[in-house]
């Protein structure tokens, strides 16, 4: 069944969220606050090591060298002018404040942290190669390991945020159908631009996202990932562009 890869990572994360609502209550603030500071700890540093595998590669020498470097400042910059002219961070918050007020009832004592909730975990759910090749094999193959390999991931992770950030975690499993969906549904069209190389390129990318997302929760900064999703596939098209000329 096509699509079966991304139904079954959507509802790793509402069972997830749904145990941490649970713990959610017998936890003391103070307790959330450092679990809080320790996942978006714990998020920077799977993003700087993300980048540093993309970035650093071994010559036959035995030396580093450096790869990709202008490719993801190209990225970001491109990426992030499409994110702004499309302004996906405020379709991503509008869409979790029509969510929010249309559960209004259920979730009284969380309205203040919902629509983080929902954007952080989309965030975080959605940015990564697991989610695009694991899409792809769906897509392509029938193949639904890396996606239920990833659905255990995110089903543990969205235990952890739903218990600091509320409910709204649970909805970000909305985006990832749509996100994981769209790949899945147009994989035929796009795998034959997506090498190894690409695909590393592309983790590269994301890996900086991931980076970013960690600042944010920590309130180091408030980047607008949202806005920066389009670099993830900028390594595509230029792969894409360059093939075709």
């Amino acid at each position: 069944m096509t699509g079966l890869g991304t139904i079954v990572n959507a509802l790793a994360v509402i069972v997830g969220s749904t145990l941490g609502l649970i713990l959610k209550f017998g936890i003391p603030e103070r307790f959330k606050a450092t679990i809080m500071q320790a996942i978006s700890l714990s998020v920077i540093f799977i993003g700087i090591s993300g980048v540093l595998q993309g970035i650093f590669k071994v010559l036959s020498n035995g030396k580093i060298d450096r790869q990709f470097i202008m490719l993801m400042i190209f990225s970001l910059v491109i990426g992030g002018l499409v994110g702004e002219i499309l302004r996906i961070e405020d379709f991503l918050e509008k869409l979790g404040d029509r969510i929010k007020k249309a559960v209004s009832s259920m979730i009284k004592s969380e309205n203040s942290t919902f629509t983080e909730g929902f954007v952080t975990a989309s965030l975080v759910f959605c940015v990564g190669a697991m989610a695009i090749v694991g899409s792809l094999e769906d897509g392509l193959n029938h193949n639904f390991s890396i996606l239920f390999a990833k659905s255990i991931l995110d089903g543990v992770t969205s235990i952890i945020f739903s218990a600091t950030l509320g409910i709204g975690v649970m909805f970000s499993s909305v985006a990832v159908l749509l996100y994981q969906g769209s790949i899945t549904l147009l994989a035929g069209l796009i795998k034959p631009f997506l090498t190894d190389t690409v695909v590393l390129q592309m983790s590269m990318v994301g890996s900086v996202l991931i980076f970013a997302i960690g600042l944010n929760m920590l309130g180091v900064s408030k980047i607008k990932v949202g806005n920066l999703l389009p670099a993830i596939f900028v390594p595509a098209f230029y792969y894409a562009i360059t093939t075709l000329i």
